[in-house]
């Protein structure tokens, strides 16, 4: 019986595979400007939520393991391999 994998899932992985396409980028690209701009806002008294990079930082932290940034610095294959293999261990 084949599983598919959940929305939650499916967001996790595409969030690392952008994260890795946008970590890869140049200095100067807008993607990458964005994901690293801080705003200067003040946010509601209440429990604060989770920003992106967060989220990305602990799901980088299931899929990868320990040091799993510098793989995606490293090489663009190993951290797309890394991607497909949860990818397919999701699926089974």
């Amino acid at each position: 019986m084949v599983r598919t994998p959940t929305i939650i899932e499916t967001k996790r992985l595409n969030g690392l595979r952008w994260f890795g396409h946008v970590q890869r980028m140049e200095k100067n690209r807008i993607p990458k400007k964005v994901l690293y701009m801080n705003l200067e806002t003040t946010r509601l008294r209440s429990r604060p939520r989770n920003r992106w990079q967060d989220e990305v930082r602990e799901d980088g932290r299931l899929v990868g393991g320990k040091g799993w940034k510098e793989r995606v610095y490293k090489s663009s294959r190993e951290w797309q391999g890394i991607v497909a293999f949860c990818t397919r261990q999701w699926n089974e």
